[in-house]
C-alpha cells in the first residue's frame, strides 16, 4: 500500500475513512473487505500524521500542573507531598529549577509520573 505524501491525498483518505466508518460497526467481522480497507487507511494517516505532526514527550512542568490538577491539590499541598518548600515547587513549576534525585522519585512514584518524563528523556 502506498504511503499518504500529500494534503490532497490526506482529504481523500479522510473522506473515504468517513465513509467507511458509516458502513462498519462494532459488529462488523474482521475478515470483511470494509473492514479491512478501513484499518489500512487508519494506518496509513497515523503514519501520514506523525511524521507531519509529530507529538513529543511532555515537560516535566507540564505533567505537574498535569496531575496537579487531576489531583485537585495547591503548589502548598504538592511541597508538603514532596517534602520541599512551597517556593522549591514553584520553581520546578517555572522550570527554574529542576528536582533532585530524591525528590524525583517521589514525583515519579507519588505522583505516578513516568520516569521518563520526570528524567526528560
Amino acid at each position: 500500500m502506498a504511503k499518504i505524501k500529500t494534503e490532497l491525498e490526506y482529504s481523500a483518505t479522510m473522506s473515504r475513512i468517513e465513509e467507511l466508518l458509516s458502513i462498519v460497526g462494532e459488529n462488523t467481522l474482521a475478515s470483511d473487505k470494509n473492514m479491512i480497507e478501513l484499518v489500512l487507511l487508519s494506518d496509513l494517516v497515523e503514519e501520514y500524521d506523525t511524521e507531519l505532526y509529530p507529538v513529543g514527550n511532555p515537560s516535566l512542568t507540564e505533567t505537574m500542573k498535569l496531575r496537579m490538577f487531576e489531583m485537585n491539590i495547591t503548589q502548598k499541598d504538592l511541597a508538603e507531598i514532596l517534602g520541599v518548600s512551597p517556593s522549591r515547587v514553584s520553581e520546578y513549576l517555572t522550570g527554574k529549577s529542576e528536582p533532585t534525585l530524591p525528590v524525583a522519585r517521589n514525583l515519579s512514584r507519588k505522583l505516578k509520573i513516568d520516569a521518563e518524563v520526570v528524567l526528560g528523556v
